[in-house]
């Protein structure tokens, strides 16, 4: 097990006290991917943020304008992100049969490049594209060439020192001079395939996060929350769901989050070193492998 502060290793103890033996789902937010160079809304060093919400952007071509220029500049940054030892542990966790699956409110897509195969992207995927006029999805990374070519040497003329957000643009005012183009098959306006502040959470996604969760109640398990303040209803309904239905609820995060009151345990600590001390222990004296016959979520949506 990977040395820690004593606090730390004390939170540590207990958490494991309570997980020995128990099948595990994982909600994780924002703090899970600060070690991967994403900086997160809410934290404690984190400053005032104010993101484009859905009837900003769905106003017309001056929002859309200014959102993409943002993330035609951030977007070289995001997608050099990878996986920290966060996203490593649960994938790892998920190997040995202890995690059943991930409710993610991150758009990074870091749960899968690390190698998670149940992961619900409760907010969607900043790499996927949808057409607002006729719902086809695409490639982030196609429309990056498009808008390269259709603005020429925008990006590289921003500086370095212009902060990237947490939904991988960045803080640019100029954007003006910044050329839209439109959707390849029809020519309409495209949005990046995630929930923005003002836009409700596909129902699919939603009715499947519960199962996930239900999944737990019946077999003794536990929800696993990872570097999440909880704050807006988007993830704190889990906990609340979790809680109502006596599932142990342990939390992960630096700082006070909103489902405090509800969790059994909280650990206030980087995701990164929790996370890692928990698979570091996973199949000995700790949490272990759990052999106990789980329901399906899959199964318990309707």
């Amino acid at each position: 097990m990977e040395i820690v502060p004593h606090a730390l290793s004390s939170a540590l103890d207990e958490a494991l006290d309570l997980l020995a033996g128990r099948p595990l789902v994982a909600l994780t937010g924002a703090g899970l991917s600060t070690d991967s160079g994403i900086p997160d809304y809410r934290g404690p060093d984190s400053p005032p943020r104010r993101p484009m919400t859905y009837g900003e952007f769905v106003s017309g071509p001056v929002a859309q304008r200014r959102y993409w220029a943002r993330s035609h500049v951030g977007w070289a940054r995001m997608c050099r992100a990878v996986p920290n030892p966060g996203h490593l542990a649960l994938a790892d966790l998920e190997r040995r049969g202890v995690l059943r699956g991930v409710i993610t409110q991150n758009v990074d897509g870091l749960h899968t490049e690390a190698g998670q195969r149940e992961v619900i992207d409760l907010h969607g995927r900043i790499a996927d594209v949808v057409c607002l006029s006729c719902r086809v999805i695409s490639s982030r990374a196609v429309l990056q060439d498009r808008f390269e070519e259709a603005n020429p040497g925008f990006a590289a003329a921003v500086g370095p020192e212009i902060e990237t957000a947490p939904d991988g643009d960045v803080v640019l005012e100029r954007t003006e001079g910044f050329r839209l183009v439109g959707c390849a098959a029809c020519g309409g306006p495209l949005k990046p395939d995630v929930v923005f502040f003002g836009e409700n959470v596909p129902k699919d996604r939603v009715t499947r996060a519960y199962a996930m969760v239900d999944a737990l109640q019946p077999v003794g398990g536990a929800l696993l929350v990872a570097g999440s303040s909880l704050t807006v209803m988007s993830g704190l309904r889990f906990v609340k769901h979790a809680a109502k239905h006596d599932v142990p609820v342990v939390i992960v995060n630096r700082g006070e989050t909103r489902g405090d009151p509800l969790a059994a345990l909280r650990v206030d600590a980087g995701c990164s070193e929790v996370l890692s001390a928990l698979a570091g222990v996973c199949g000995g004296s700790g949490v272990g492998t759990v052999d106990t016959p789980i329901p399906q979520w899959r199964d318990l949506a309707p």
